[in-house]
């Protein structure tokens, strides 16, 4: 008997495993965050335009009739402010003294004006006087029309007022112009040191008869 024949063996081809079995599940990726936008530019602001807009912001402040009113009211406000300042100080802050030293009697010559102390309110003047005799006083310098101060003409013996032409003996007696009555003349004595001493707080009018007054005059 013969051997069955024995059957050539198939070879099997093995499945490859499906790629959802094998495949390992990812996780999805996560979405792109967007940049964040940048902020606008500040765009800078010229020193011209600033200036420009205060000037143009003043102008129509003060344009309208408030602005002009607030401005007036302002001004008189500090201008009272100012006056009541200047009540609270007393007047010898700002004032040169009333009285002063003009030196030893001296130094006076004979028909002499001495001008150094004008700019102090005084002539220091030497004049023989006809009933006084040989003496030394202070003449204010203040004309006795208007207030002006005149002018010592030393060639015409005589002051000489510039504002209405009112004229003065070297007395101090008025002769021409509009001036009303002479010049005054202030106190003059002699200090312990042997100078003079001008006196503005006392004055005399010949008018008045104040010249023969001790006080009016020194002998020289």
């Amino acid at each position: 008997m013969s051997e069955p024949s024995e059957k050539p063996e198939t070879a099997v081809t093995p499945t490859p495993p499906k790629a959802a079995e094998t495949a390992v599940t990812a996780a999805p990726p996560k979405p792109a965050v967007p940049p964040k936008p940048a902020p606008p530019a500040k765009t800078p602001v010229k020193k011209a335009d600033r200036r420009m807009f205060l000037i143009v912001a003043a102008a129509a402040m003060f344009g309208t009739w408030f602005g002009i009113a607030w401005t007036a009211f302002s001004a008189s406000m500090l201008g009272m402010l100012l006056g009541t300042v200047r009540f609270l100080f007393p007047n010898v802050l700002s004032e040169p003294p009333s009285r002063f030293k003009v030196g030893p009697p001296s130094l006076y010559e004979p028909e002499k004006v001495v001008e150094r102390f004008k700019d102090q309110g005084a002539w220091i003047v030497r004049h023989k006087d006809e009933k006084q005799g040989d003496i030394i006083y202070a003449l204010s310098t203040t004309c006795t029309h208007l207030g002006c101060t005149p002018n010592w003409l030393d060639s015409a013996q005589k002051f000489k007022c510039p504002c209405h032409g009112s004229g003065f003996k070297i007395s101090g007696v008025n002769f021409e112009g509009p001036a009303p009555r002479p010049l005054e003349r202030w106190a003059l004595g002699v200090g312990e040191d042997g100078q003079l001493v001008v006196d503005k707080s006392k004055k005399f009018q010949k008018e008045l008869g104040q010249w023969d007054n001790a006080e009016s005059y020194v002998k020289a």
